[in-house]
C-alpha cells in the first residue's frame, strides 16, 4: 500500500465520512441502498460490521496517516468451502487517481489470502470502467473474460470484464508513481 496509507475496520465513527463519500454521484451504484443520510450511512457501517461477525464478508475503511477516510477495499461472498472471494473497491471524490483503489485492493488481497485463509478472489468491472480496469490489474488481478449484460443500472445491460487473483501468483510489480487524475469506483 502506498506510504501513508492503510486499512482498518469500519467505525460507526465514520458514519459522517461514509456519507460524504456517497453524497458523490460516481458512487451511487455502490450501495444496494442510497446513503442519502445520516440514519442510511450508519445502516451502511452496520452492515459491514454484521458481515464481519458472521463471517461473510470483510470491509475495511482505507485510510491516511490522519486517519482520514480515502475509501473502501473488501472481500465479499467469502466461501470458507471453496476458500473464494469476491473483492470490491471505491474512493473518495477527494482520493481519486492516487492510487488510494489499487494500494487498498492489493491489501485486501494479501489479507485475504494471509489472514482469512483465501485461495482465489475475483472482482469485475462495467467495460466502460478503463480505471477500475487499471486498479484491478496494479492490485494483480488477472483478465479471465467478460460476463456478458451482468448488471443493471437505470435499466441498461452492462457487459462486466472478470478478473481473478490466487494465492499462488507471484506478487504484482510495485505501482508505478500516480499521475493525476480521476479514476472511477470499482
Amino acid at each position: 500500500m502506498s506510504p501513508g496509507l492503510r486499512l482498518r475496520r469500519w467505525s460507526p465513527a465514520d458514519a459522517g465520512a461514509v456519507l460524504a463519500a456517497f453524497a458523490d454521484p460516481v458512487m451511487a451504484w455502490q450501495s444496494g441502498e442510497p446513503v442519502v443520510g445520516l440514519p442510511a450511512a450508519r445502516r451502511w457501517l452496520a452492515a459491514r460490521a454484521e458481515q464481519w461477525d458472521a463471517g461473510s464478508a470483510f470491509a475495511f475503511a482505507v485510510v491516511d496517516g490522519a486517519d482520514a477516510v480515502l475509501g473502501n477495499a473488501a472481500v465479499g461472498a467469502v466461501d470458507r468451502r471453496h476458500r473464494t472471494g469476491w473483492v470490491s473497491y471505491w474512493t473518495t471524490a477527494a482520493a481519486r487517481g492516487r492510487g488510494v483503489a489499487s494500494g487498498g485492493c492489493r491489501a485486501v488481497a494479501d489479507w485475504a489470502f494471509r489472514d482469512a485463509g483465501l485461495f482465489r478472489l475475483e472482482l469485475g468491472h462495467r467495460v466502460n470502467n478503463p480505471a477500475s480496469c487499471r486498479v484491478a490489474r496494479a492490485a494483480g488481478f488477472a483478465v479471465e473474460g467478460i460476463q456478458r449484460r451482468k448488471l443493471e443500472y437505470d435499466g441498461v445491460r452492462h457487459d462486466v470484464e472478470l478478473h481473478a487473483r490466487l494465492a499462488a501468483d507471484p506478487a504484482p510489480p510495485p505501482v508505478p508513481p500516480v499521475r493525476p487524475g480521476r479514476a472511477a469506483a470499482g
